[in-house]
């Protein structure tokens, strides 16, 4: 049986994943920015709480944001999030977004918090963020749902590494396509991956291929988890619903016999204080520093 949903699994990877250029990601949120204004306001996270600040402090402490931390936004939609974190953390928050009406959006919000010393978007392509921002010294990079729009994840996550200094932190929070528990599921779950990832404009990534390459890069993988957000302050989806019912997208229009075709994760990576060049025994064992300092938590 195991054997049978891995052959499915596989040979359907390619007829599921649709890619997108950064391009098309530019326009979608160009055309639609109003309407996620209009129905998640200034976080345009899916997997969330009711209360929003209750999402965005539970990241800042995921993160281990603190003053003085310089931090970078990797999909910052009007920087919302970004905004935040350096009202409540007092990080330094450089952001990128590749939708020229969310940069706009996101300086006037900006502005208007008088956080211009401390908050700075990019419009740009965050598969090249050292082109982008000019810098390679961050403490921490994250990508909070935006990390699956990418067109080759593989490139956004070593574009990461490029800016990370030593012991820098890199953390994803998105969905990931599921697998299917019984071999009836799978052409489901490959149908909703292929309409959520074409409405979008979306690659929802598959788990173990990241953490394949993670691994071979040399990231520390510190922890995978699901978020530990608390049920009664879960906001349950309704979110996406009722975005899909006002513009159209990826509606779904029966619930019976649907299975839920994505798995919501949270990734902390840590790119390596030392080098091979300096002894494999400080690079094999660093893996302890991170676990003794808490970082793995």
């Amino acid at each position: 049986m195991f054997q049978l949903l891995k052959n499915i699994f596989q040979s359907n990877q390619k007829s599921i994943v649709s890619k997108h250029s950064v391009e098309d990601v530019a326009d979608f949120y160009n055309e639609f920015n109003d309407k996620f204004l209009q129905v998640y306001g200034e976080v345009i996270q899916a997997f969330r709480t009711q209360d929003v600040t209750k999402l965005l402090d539970y990241q800042i402490n995921t993160m281990e944001l603190k003053d003085g931390m310089k931090v970078l936004d990797a999909g910052c939609g009007i920087c919302g999030p970004a905004v935040y974190f350096a009202q409540h953390s007092g990080v330094k928050v450089d952001a990128i977004t590749i939708s020229k009406e969310q940069f706009d959006k996101a300086n006037e919000k900006i502005n208007s918090s008088d956080l211009n010393e401390n908050v700075k978007v990019f419009c740009g392509d965050y598969h090249h963020i050292k082109d982008v921002v000019k810098d390679d010294n961050y403490d921490v990079v994250y990508f909070l749902e935006s990390f699956g729009h990418s067109p080759n994840h593989a490139k956004a996550i070593d574009s990461a590494w490029e800016v990370l200094k030593p012991g820098g932190l890199l953390y994803i929070k998105d969905l990931f396509i599921r697998r299917a528990l019984l071999p009836e599921h799978q052409p489901k779950i490959d149908r909703e991956i292929k309409k959520i990832n074409e409405a979008y404009r979306y690659n929802i990534a598959e788990l173990n291929t990241i953490l394949d390459h993670v691994r071979q890069k040399g990231w520390i993988v510190a922890n995978l988890k699901t978020i530990d957000l608390k049920l009664e302050e879960f906001e349950n989806l309704t979110i996406s619903n009722e975005f899909q019912e006002l513009t159209g997208i990826a509606k779904i229009d029966s619930w019976e016999d649907y299975v839920f075709p994505v798995d919501f994760f949270e990734l902390k990576l840590i790119k390596p204080q030392f080098e091979l060049s300096e002894g494999l025994d400080k690079y094999f064992l660093q893996n302890l520093l991170y676990m003794q300092s808490g970082m793995g938590k």
